[in-house]
């Protein structure tokens, strides 16, 4: 097996298109031709995880977090990240980061620490924006079906927890085959009536040039005619932060507690109590003060990230109870989405979590 197998499956999940422009997720460096003997799963990389990586025999390590995020002008080992970028090239190794692509993707992050805390009823906090296409064509009734099948292979036609979504409708189709043309049907030189049914199905755009060959290898007509459409629906698939429903009421400090101790977070800070009672929870892991308003506007009676501003903890105001858990500690559950993806798919192959501690921050 190949690294560069381990890294389909993981972007299957977390497609790289899902990232923020910001971002710098995929590959780091190394040739992912090579065979893969094992990999390493992190949220960061140090030179202390690349030396574990080395030591278990490992030739790729994974991580949430970009080992880079610059571009470089030279490389001299002059920081810890020219560092591990030159020992994994003396070892033959491979880095890859899936990052914001797998905090924006159904089943990512906010959804594994959404899992953790037993929520239900989740959703996108803030669904991505102007991420989707339709797609219209016209077929003959009689190759309808088979047309519908292959663009829902594809990657078309799903809509919340629905799939195999699309609208038909019938009517007739008119064309004059030229000399030099190859008609499905129809004579060439003579104006041709066909019954025809028009398929329109929506697809997210990163996966257009799949779509599109898709229709082409399945439509019968030597030149099918299709329309696309840019949508400004919400994508309700993907987006930041997620907002879910508590089983049962709990008191304020009782759930601050239990954050800590699912999270086994040393140090929690979070706003004044509001004095009511939790049902409604708003999760955004990393750097999500950004989704406070929209956490607001959702209702949410709490709203749990890794980091936040001075100033975030007085504009909640009495909103809703805002918990501030670390940046780490909000994501190191990264490594066992990682390890889930990769040993359900490829149950023999060796792959483990880092046993480093990659926290940056200390307490005393």
């Amino acid at each position: 097996m190949r690294i560069k197998d381990i890294i389909k499956e993981i972007e299957r999940h977390a497609p790289l298109n899902l990232q923020e422009d910001f971002d710098n997720a995929g590959i780091q460096i190394g040739d992912v031709n090579q065979q893969a003997t094992g990999a390493l799963l992190c949220l960061d990389v140090t030179e202390e995880i690349v030396d574990e990586a080395i030591n278990a025999g490992f030739n790729l390590i994974i991580s949430h977090h970009p080992l880079a995020f610059k571009p470089f002008k030279s490389l001299t080992g002059k920081n810890y990240i020219e560092r591990c970028m030159i020992k994994a090239c003396k070892n033959d190794m491979v880095i890859y980061s899936a990052h914001t692509n797998m905090d924006n993707a159904a089943g990512g992050v906010n959804y594994k620490l959404a899992e953790m805390f037993g929520l239900e009823d989740i959703r996108i906090l803030s669904p991505q924006k102007q991420k989707l296409m339709k797609i219209v064509t016209f077929v003959p009734e009689d190759a309808a079906e088979t047309l519908r099948r292959a663009l829902f292979k594809a990657g078309a036609g799903h809509i919340g927890n629905y799939s195999s979504c699309s609208f038909n409708a019938e009517g007739n189709g008119t064309f004059l085959a030229g000399a030099n043309s190859n008609p499905y049907r129809g004579e060439i030189g003579r104006i041709h009536i066909e019954k025809e049914v028009r398929i329109e199905t929506v697809f997210p755009a990163y996966k257009k040039s799949t779509v599109i060959h898709a229709l082409l290898s399945a439509h019968p007509y030597e030149e099918p005619a299709f329309d696309l459409y840019k949508l400004e629906n919400e994508w309700q698939q993907a987006g930041s932060g997620i907002i879910g429903i508590l089983p049962e009421w709990e008191d304020e400090l009782i759930f601050l507690q239990r954050i800590k101790d699912v999270l086994n977070v040393e140090c929690l800070k979070h706003s004044s109590l509001t004095g009511r009672k939790l049902r409604t929870v708003s999760i955004c892991g990393g750097n999500g003060a950004f989704l406070i308003n929209e956490a607001i506007t959702s209702g949410a009676d709490i709203f749990i990230t890794g980091e936040a501003k001075y100033n975030d903890f007085y504009d909640v105001e009495n909103h809703l109870l805002l918990a501030v858990i670390g940046h780490y500690e909000s994501e190191i559950c990264t490594k066992d989405i990682f390890y889930h993806i990769i040993s359900k798919k490829f149950p023999t192959f060796a792959v483990q979590n880092s046993i480093a501690n990659s926290n940056p921050i200390k307490y005393l």
